[in-house]
């Protein structure tokens, strides 16, 4: 008996043990790949005092690269919500030949490189290029310019309100949609007042999504833009373009602007999905 006690002890200490070395892998993994560049930011931006930092962050090119990453932000917002959720709507209450396919093209943002994403837009929308051509006859500048960097935000945006949404319309089902119908309720009215309730929280948590990944977007917009100051550059430009130049106090002011809207979203998101998850 007395051994069979020891052994059990025995036990117990090695899955403490074990359970402690997985905790502390995790916990140092995320101190070296969050917690550090996040305080040399910090560290960096408020080295030279914080008046300096102020500055920075109110030159006119950094008040306009804030200001155009704001606006870019807020039509993603609203033209990705609308069709991310006509769809989600679309694919799981509709058939039709290529659905599968169709489907699957949904995540191809993901899978696609912004790098490549912009270079796309630039065979697409440039001044040679099969749609732009006809644009830049018109008087109608795409690339190098607002439209084009919105196309691009767009792009690499879709599918995050669609992807939070399917599953919700999915597990939901069609009941009492098909009930609202029975007692008289139209189309709209069943929308309004029965689908959209039953995934707001999908959809707010695809929205979140959709602003973290605006605002931090570079690879696809830096291509399509030519990121011009004042004219095309956005807050993650702006940084880049500062670093570059090397003007550390201002790239890493900026940053961390970038930095407590990213913590903003994270901890919007974490309530989100607790929300959704009940």
């Amino acid at each position: 008996m007395k051994s069979s006690n020891e052994s059990v002890r025995v036990i117990r200490k090695k899955r403490h043990l074990g359970k402690s070395l997985l905790i502390g892998a995790v916990m140092g993994w995320f101190l070296i790949l969050i917690l550090l560049p996040l305080y040399g930011i910090i560290k960096e931006a408020f080295q030279n005092g914080f008046q300096l930092l102020i500055s920075s962050l109110t030159t006119p090119e950094s008040r306009h690269s804030f200001l155009l990453t704001l606006w870019i932000t807020a039509v993603t917002i609203i033209t990705n919500t609308f069709f991310g959720v006509v769809l989600a709507v679309v694919l799981v209450k509709q058939r039709f030949r290529g659905k599968l396919l169709f489907e699957g093209l949904v995540d191809l943002p993901f899978a696609v490189s912004p790098v490549v994403a912009g270079f796309m837009f630039i065979i697409l929308f440039g001044p040679r290029g099969w749609i732009g051509s006809w644009f830049e006859a018109s008087g109608i500048k795409i690339v190098y310019a607002f439209p084009g960097m919105l196309i691009a935000t767009l792009f690499v945006t879709l599918p995050f309100v669609a992807r939070e949404v399917i599953p919700v319309l999915r597990e939901f089902g069609l009941q009492q949609e098909e009930a609202a119908f029975v007692l008289g309720a139209s189309k709209w009215q069943t929308f309004w007042r029965v689908t959209l309730p039953s995934i707001k929280w999908g959809l707010a948590y695809g929205v979140t999504l959709t602003i973290a990944r605006s605002i931090g977007e570079f690879g696809a917009v830096l291509v399509i833009s030519g990121s011009i100051i004042r004219k095309t550059q956005t807050a993650t430009l702006h940084i880049h373009q500062e670093f570059t130049d090397f003007n550390y106090v201002g790239a890493f002011s900026a940053a961390i602007i970038l930095a407590l809207a990213s913590f903003f979203i994270l901890t919007l998101m974490q309530r989100i999905y607790k929300r959704k998850e009940i």
